[in-house]
């Protein structure tokens, strides 16, 4: 009896703290949104001196109320799987725990209460909190295109640093030491600036041959821009058309042996333990 109240329990806690399709699991996520936006805004304001010097007790206190907080949610997801570890090394397992740690780390070292700016990856969770499932499919999407374009892509970048070498190079003889292009390094590192439209101008080229010479690369890097759109908008429009044909809904439920997610809707088993999941 007891047995069956204790995973009673644990599974009860399992859908509020794993999965957003429950209302006590959405408010949950809701609720841990904000704590998460007040801890950011917290470390943020005590990184203003003035502030910190007026308010610093207040914030201290505020912050170790909410690092508390998140070790308890913590200590609570890894208590509700059956598999501990597979949480601990997941990507939200480890972001938990690199928000968490900061501030205890801070009693030891000094100064590192800051990196508790890292909780900002913990905004990442506003997927799940949305619950859409078309936005989770639209996710897997994006993945699987750039997946399939990755060959496509480093083909590209690899023409794209030869011609800046080329370009680089040119420049170099032209221009010379005497317009700053000092050494060949530095001129490939113009390309690359006027290359993609970024233009800092600390080097510029001076002779007409080297402005002709620049307008070409300038005029060049707006369709080099759009080469690596285009290839991953053709994958994309693939993958949804393939999509179309599968007619795949996907929800929020978390697996309460491996934590895995994105399972199908009225999925009963894990696709990737095949422990039975919680409805």
């Amino acid at each position: 009896m007891r047995t069956k109240q204790k995973r009673h329990w644990k599974t009860k806690l399992h859908e509020v703290i794993y999965e957003a399709d429950t209302p006590s699991g959405k408010l949950f996520d809701i609720v841990l949104l904000f704590v998460i936006i007040a801890s950011i805004i917290l470390v943020m304001l005590e990184s203003v001196q003035s502030i910190d010097n007026k308010y610093h007790d207040i914030l201290n206190i505020s912050e170790w109320i909410i690092t508390i907080l998140f070790t308890i949610e913590y200590i609570a997801r890894i208590v509700t799987v059956k598999k501990p570890l597979s949480y601990v090394f997941s990507f939200y397992g480890m972001i938990d725990l690199l928000s968490t740690i900061p501030k205890y780390v801070s009693l030891l070292f000094g100064g590192l209460h800051a990196l508790a700016a890292l909780r900002a990856l913990r905004l990442l969770r506003v997927f799940r909190i949305l619950k859409l499932a078309r936005y989770l499919g639209a996710s897997n999407t994006l993945v699987k295109a750039l997946k399939a374009s990755r060959v496509k892509i480093s083909v590209f970048l690899f023409a794209v640093i030869i011609v800046s070498i080329i370009l680089g190079t040119i420049m170099y003889l032209v221009e010379g030491e005497e317009n700053g292009f000092t050494n060949i390094p530095k001129s490939v590192y113009w390309c690359i600036v006027t290359l993609t439209t970024v233009g800092y101008g600390d080097i510029a080229p001076v002779t007409p041959l080297g402005q002709f010479i620049a307008s070409l690369v300038m005029v060049l890097g707006y369709g080099i821009i759009a080469v690596p759109t285009g290839i991953v908008t053709t994958e994309i429009a693939t993958q949804n058309g393939d999509e179309k044909h599968e007619d795949i809904h996907l929800n929020s439920q978390s697996c309460p042996n491996c934590s895995t997610e994105n399972h199908k809707d009225n999925a009963d088993f894990c696709y990737n333990c095949g422990e039975k999941l919680n409805h």
